[in-house]
């Protein structure tokens, strides 16, 4: 592998502390994975794939200290410019960064210089020394709204595993995880992931950083209850009304999902596996 050495610590549960930065959009905030109080915090508070992996640290590491930045709706450039310094400033251990995709799925934008910023952004947190975990894009072959975008997706995939390569990063390959194929790993928006599907990505994550797992990310889902014509279609016009017609709008205004939101976990604080294991 060329470029900057393996970003160090080598095995994770060596260390007696470990610091952990999670940078990126809704993907990593953790949408649509609520915890029970979320309906009782403003904009929501959500758990997702990050703050399992934290919490799946925390079982083999004696102290693991945990920030995540991401937030909702982030586009790349806001993502190295407000999150990227910060996480640089914490000289973290560990840096999982998934970035880009709020950019690629827009009309218009070019994987090329999407791509540029990413690696503006890894070569940053690879000169602190830290351990760098990205993610290719997910295939949207099972969603027929989306499937156009696919070969934009791929050729921003292929960049961001020379950007790896050259920078010795490790790569979690979402694109091939098949199991996202599935609906149920999915929230009804179709564009976050479910708590089902945030649950397997982090055991795939845990899997690269070569932390033990004691399930399979790729277990089958069970068989969904067939549906005719008319109710996929029902489904569909939902879907447009509640999802698409309001992001399109937010787009056409020049607003997000994410303004006025603040980061879930701005600081390095210790994190433990919650009471209940899960």
């Amino acid at each position: 592998m060329s470029g900057v050495p393996t970003g160090s610590p080598g095995d994770l549960k060596s260390k007696d502390i470990l610091s952990y930065v999670a940078l990126g959009d809704s993907f990593t905030e953790g949408m649509s994975d609520p915890y029970p109080d979320s309906d009782s915090v403003p904009h929501g508070r959500y758990r997702g794939w990050a703050d399992r992996v934290a919490e799946h640290l925390a079982d083999h590491v004696p102290e693991v200290r945990y920030a995540n930045l991401a937030i909702r709706g982030r586009l790349i450039a806001q993502i190295r410019d407000e999150q990227v310094p910060r996480a640089v400033e914490m000289k973290p251990d560990l840096v999982t960064l998934c970035a880009g995709g709020n950019d690629i799925i827009r009309p218009g934008s070019d994987p090329d210089q999407v791509v540029a910023i990413f690696e503006s952004m890894v070569a940053d947190l690879r000169a602190t020394g830290a351990r760098v975990v990205i993610f290719t894009g997910f295939d949207t072959n099972w969603q027929p709204v989306m499937r156009h975008l696919r070969g934009k997706i791929a050729t921003y995939n292929m960049h961001m595993r020379a950007v790896a390569d050259r920078y010795g990063c490790d790569v979690v390959d979402v694109w091939s995880m098949k199991v996202f194929s599935d609906a149920q790993a999915w929230n009804w928006d179709r564009l976050h992931l479910s708590s089902e599907g945030h649950r397997r990505l982090a055991l795939r994550v845990c899997e690269v950083l070569g932390l033990p797992v004691d399930s399979d990310w790729d277990e089958p889902f069970p068989a969904p209850e067939p549906r005719d014509w008319r109710t996929a279609r029902q489904e569909d016009l939902h879907w447009a009304r509640e999802f698409l017609v309001p992001w399109i709008h937010r787009r056409l205004t020049g607003r997000s999902s994410g303004d006025g939101v603040d980061a879930k976990r701005p600081t390095l604080e210790r994190c433990d596996r919650p009471r209940d294991g899960r």
